[in-house]
Order: C-alpha cells, then sequence, then structure tokens
C-alpha cells in the first residue's frame, strides 16, 4: 500500500511520515529529499538554476517512479497535489492523507525557516502570512480531494494510524 502525505509547507508531513511508517513498518520517502538527492542540488538551488516548472515537471516524474512500490509512506511537497494531475493519480494508486492546519499555525512553523523555501523566502511577515491565507485557499481545494483529512495540529500517529488500518480494510 502506498501512503501519500499532503498538506501546505510546514503542516508536518515529513515528521508525521516518519513517525506514520516507523509504526505502520513501512519505508518512508521524502519526495523533496528524494529529489534534491537525485538533483545533487537543494530544491531552492533547482528553482534559482531551472525554474519552478522544470522542478513540477521533476517533481512529478519522480512521484509517479513510486508506481508499483508496497509499504510506503510518501511525504509530498506542499504543491504537489496541484500540479500534473498527481492529486488523482495518488489516489488511484494508494490513500491520500491531507493535514490539514490552520494558517497562524502554519505561519510560526515556517515563518522562522523560509530561507530554505523558494516560493517564500523573499517575503516579509505581513507578505508570509497573506502568501499563507491566499495559497492555502487556492490548494485547499486539491488538498481535501484526499481519501482522509486529519487536522495538523496535536496529531497524534497512532490516531492516524487506526484511521489508515480501518480504511485499508475496506
Amino acid at each position: 500500500m502506498l501512503i501519500f502525505l499532503v498538506g501546505f509547507m510546514g503542516s508536518g508531513k515529513s515528521t508525521v511520515g516518519k513517525k506514520l511508517a516507523a509504526r505502520l513498518q513501512y519505508d518512508f520517502v521524502d519526495l523533496d529529499k528524494t529529489i534534491e538527492l537525485i538533483a545533487g542540488k537543494s530544491i531552492a538551488a533547482i528553482f534559482d538554476e531551472e525554474g519552478e516548472s522544470y522542478f513540477r515537471s521533476k517533481e512529478t516524474e519522480v512521484l509517479r517512479s513510486l508506481d508499483g512500490r508496497k509499504n510506503l509512506v510518501v511525504s509530498t511537497g506542499g504543491g504537489t497535489p496541484c500540479h500534473s494531475e498527481n492529486m488523482q493519480w495518488m489516489n488511484e494508486n494508494g490513500i491520500t492523507v491531507y493535514l490539514e492546519m490552520h494558517p497562524g499555525s502554519i505561519y510560526h512553523r515556517i515563518g522562522k525557516h523560509k530561507k530554505e523555501r523558494p516560493l517564500i523566502r523573499h517575503l516579509g511577515d505581513v507578505e508570509l502570512m497573506e502568501f499563507i491565507i491566499n495559497e492555502l485557499d487556492k490548494r485547499k481545494i486539491v488538498y481535501r480531494k484526499a481519501n482522509l483529512v486529519m487536522k495538523g495540529e496535536r496529531l497524534k500517529t497512532e490516531e492516524l494510524e487506526q484511521q489508515l488500518l480501518l480504511m485499508m480494510k475496506k
């Protein structure tokens, strides 16, 4: 079974993904880290040198290369579901989980680390909050197509595991 974690940047996809994979005894893949490993450079460098459209095509390529894998938890990038019909592909090939978070919670999580994130590194504090609100409003239409929606704040991995096991039995 493939399990895809989706949600806005800073929603905890990688942290939750590692814990969930350990509990289920599945392998774990962080899509962004995999892209960096393959490219030999950071996501920020890919954006700077090749542009966002190049990055999105590589992202889709790496995502689709997971087809046929078993017992795998995948932490996707925040924009992954919103491009190249990736959300539909993930729903057809596994279980998708949206880690839903309030814009203020996201702001507090990513504000300190924005230099590492190409879409927000140039934004001031007010601009960052506006970006989060606007982008989240656009993206949640896609995110909510997930098979399972879980509140990201104070999410207990055990609860997520129980919900997924129930879904797998159906």
